[in-house]
């Protein structure tokens, strides 16, 4: 199966590739990698802000985990023009905006982790992975994550 008939099945449409919002490109492509910068959360174009353990829970920031991933996908589709291109999804950096007592950020990145390796399958999808809290994320976004893709 196609990673865009994956993508059907799941009933996912691939958003534009995000605009940056400083001074940096979306993606960089150096041979067969390609690294995306960092994607914050966002629903209905509006940021999805909060502290975790504070303002949110871990059930919402996955969820926002799993919306950043659907971005992220957006942003590799316009880096490559084709998804089946991809060999595999080498590694993605999580930084939660997490109080100083909060410590389920893995399970809050397993949002992204485990949306990517549906859409690309255990082979392609499966990837090494950082997991942090941290103090503040730009426009106080609940969630970060960035991606390295290998491609053809």
């Amino acid at each position: 199966m196609s990673v865009y008939d994956k993508l059907k099945q799941l009933d996912i449409i691939l958003p534009p590739a995000a605009v940056p919002a400083a001074a940096y490109v979306p993606f960089v492509r150096t041979g067969n990698l390609v690294f995306l910068s960092g994607h914050i959360s966002k629903k209905d174009g509006r940021t999805v802000a909060g502290q975790l353990g504070k303002d949110l829970d871990t059930a919402a920031g996955k969820a926002a985990a799993r919306a950043v991933a659907i971005d992220l996908l957006g942003t590799l589709h316009a880096a490559v023009g084709d998804l089946d291109h991809v060999t595999r999804v080498v590694k993605l950096l999580g930084l939660v905006n997490s109080a100083p007592d909060y410590v389920e950020h893995h399970l809050v990145i397993n949002g992204a982790s485990e949306l990517i390796a549906e859409v690309f399958g255990a082979e392609k999808g499966s990837h090494a992975r950082s997991a942090f809290g941290v103090a503040q994320l730009p426009t106080g976004a609940a969630v970060e994550i960035e991606l390295i893709a290998e491609v053809d």
